[in-house]
């Protein structure tokens, strides 16, 4: 059995999910973005009147998304150090992956779970990443 968790600081799910799943010890969290909880803003990111990305700063949504895992974590009753494995999702391989790279490294200096990078053509809303990850609880 496994027990659904939404949490009430982290941007709210953008489908019918919840922020994570605990089964036995293990903490399963959906995918996490880096909107803000409470409204449709995305740090770092300028759209076009058509809702297009104009421009958007991979720095500024590499700390969100990491400081919304670190939200959700630590509201699901585990922590950032409980990190095992992390699933970073890019939209822009080539121009990103160095800066995002490099503030993963601070993040997770400490703790250093698995991690897996893929790049894909999108994501549901108007952002360069996403990370899907498993905690221990």
């Amino acid at each position: 059995m496994s027990n659904p968790i939404e949490s009430k600081k982290a941007p709210e799910p953008v489908g019918l999910y919840p922020h994570a799943r605990k089964v036995g010890n293990l903490l399963f969290l959906s995918g996490v973005g880096p909107r803000v909880r409470g409204s449709k803003e995305i740090p770092g990111v300028s759209l076009s009147s058509t809702g297009a990305i104009a421009s958007y700063d991979i720095a500024a949504q590499c700390r969100s998304v990491f400081d919304n895992v670190r939200t959700i974590l630590e509201e699901s009753g585990s922590s950032w150090s409980q990190l095992v494995d992390v699933t970073v999702f890019l939209t822009n391989m080539k121009d990103d992956f160095k800066t995002y790279n490099a503030i993963y490294a601070e993040y997770f200096k400490d703790n250093q779970p698995c991690r897996t990078t893929v790049e894909v053509l999108s994501l549901p809303t108007p952002i360069a990443i996403e990370l899907k990850c498993i905690a221990t609880i």
